[in-house]
């Protein structure tokens, strides 16, 4: 007995040239989330995809918010025993500045032969426009061999993705019912290669902070008071010093308590993908690799948490010299989680750290630039099993499950 799949597939190879022409028009439309001279142009290409998840039979809305509209678009024809899967991705691009980079016009939708075949060049296209059509056609081309879904869809497509996503979460909130779904696909992450599909199923969360080290009551000369009174910069460089072992091992007190270790087995299969340092020197243009010891450049990536300064700046920061002892010092730091790991506890830990060194005379003020937990699907979820069996099915290499963030 053949799959019901086999005519889908059948349909979207006999339907791909309209399909290539889809996604064109949708890439021509410069939804720049960013730039508020496009507003207008985002709303436009709200406005065409809400038509196009209209055209192909789903139930589908333009919301406005505060910022960029949402689209919501529902088919729950399968029936409310089926399960209902949740669809996120969204319409808008980023900027495209600077222009004498592109080789083709970035809102043309031109499509060129490549090294590994056709390929498009325009904006959006690997993000995530290109991706969320994907889902469009397969949606498309199974309801014109089997009229409806086998399961309940739901699909949510932001404007704002690119610019900050101010409205997601408000909206998340107001309409959390009618997004209710047993599990959710986001399409807005890689492959490892052209021949080994991937899914990624673990994003890392992130605390950030920024710490500013007050000493003086204003800068000083250091002529004249160097070496007689704490110089904050001096103070927060030593500081930050301390916060990794030489081994790379982060010194915060409780940090690692929640880390949840990886399967041998998964670590075996991030392993065979390759020369992942190699890769990693290539794409950072760094000279060497650097890390935690004892874990593989992958396993740092994807399954270990971290501490960065990602900003550092005290005294005098201009153009030629100025012997002052500054005011103030100050570091933003991020520390990326992995599950398990409870973010306000991690950034209570990190204030917890800064305050025990604080000098003599000294005093700190933190801002916090938010937090979010790490997430990890279940190795043998289901859903999961089911994507990788899919992959699977249609690419020559086995399915692998990676990380992010």
């Amino acid at each position: 007995m053949s799959s019901p799949l086999t005519p889908v597939l059948e349909q979207i190879e006999n339907d791909f040239d309209n399909a290539v022409e889809r996604l064109q028009t949708f890439l021509k439309i410069p939804s720049i989330s960013t730039n508020p001279e496009y507003k207008s142009e985002v709303r436009r290409c709200a406005e065409h995809i809400t038509n196009e998840l209209e055209s192909i039979g789903l139930n589908a809305t333009l919301h406005d918010t505060i910022g960029h509209p949402m689209v919501v678009a529902t088919d729950d024809s399968a029936g409310e025993n089926a399960p209902r899967i949740l669809y996120y991705g969204h319409y808008d691009v980023q900027p495209v500045e600077p222009l004498n980079e592109w080789e083709h016009p970035p809102f043309d939708g031109v499509v060129i032969d490549g090294p590994r075949g056709k390929r498009f060049v325009a904006r959006g296209a690997a993000d995530d426009k290109g991706q969320l059509m994907t889902f469009v056609e397969a949606i498309r081309a199974w309801k014109q061999i089997h009229g409806s879904l086998p399961v309940r869809v739901v699909i949510l497509l932001e404007g704002e993705e690119e610019s900050g996503s101010e409205s997601l979460v408000p909206f998340l909130t107001e309409h959390k019912d009618a997004l209710q779904a047993d599990t959710c696909i986001v399409c807005d992450t890689s492959m490892w290669d052209e021949n080994t599909p991937a899914i990624t199923s673990r994003l890392r969360g992130i605390v950030y902070i920024e710490a500013t080290l007050h000493g003086p009551s204003h800068d000083l000369h250091s002529g004249g008071y160097g070496g007689a009174v704490v110089n904050p910069a001096n103070a927060l460089t030593k500081i930050l010093g301390q916060l990794h072992d030489d081994d790379g091992r982060i010194q915060i007190d409780g940090f690692y308590d929640d880390v949840v270790e990886v399967s041998a087995e998964q670590v075996a299969q991030w392993n065979a993908l390759g020369d992942a340092d190699a890769l990693t020197l290539e794409g950072s243009g760094a000279k060497a690799i650097f890390g935690e010891k004892g874990f593989s450049t992958l396993e740092r990536l994807w399954s270990r948490p971290t501490c960065d300064i990602n900003g550092l700046f005290a005294g005098y920061t201009g153009e030629g010299a100025k012997t002052v002892i500054g005011a103030t010092a100050t570091a933003k730091i991020s520390c990326r989680l992995v599950a398990k790991q409870n973010p306000k506890q991690i950034q209570n830990a990190l204030f917890a750290f800064l305050k025990d060194r604080t000098p003599i005379g000294c005093h700190w003020d933190f801002k916090d630039f938010g937090a979010s937990p790490a997430i990890a699907v279940p190795t043998n979820s289901p859903w999961l099993t089911a994507a990788i069996e899919s992959l699977t099915k249609v690419f020559p290499n086995p399915t692998v499950t990676i990380g992010t963030g």
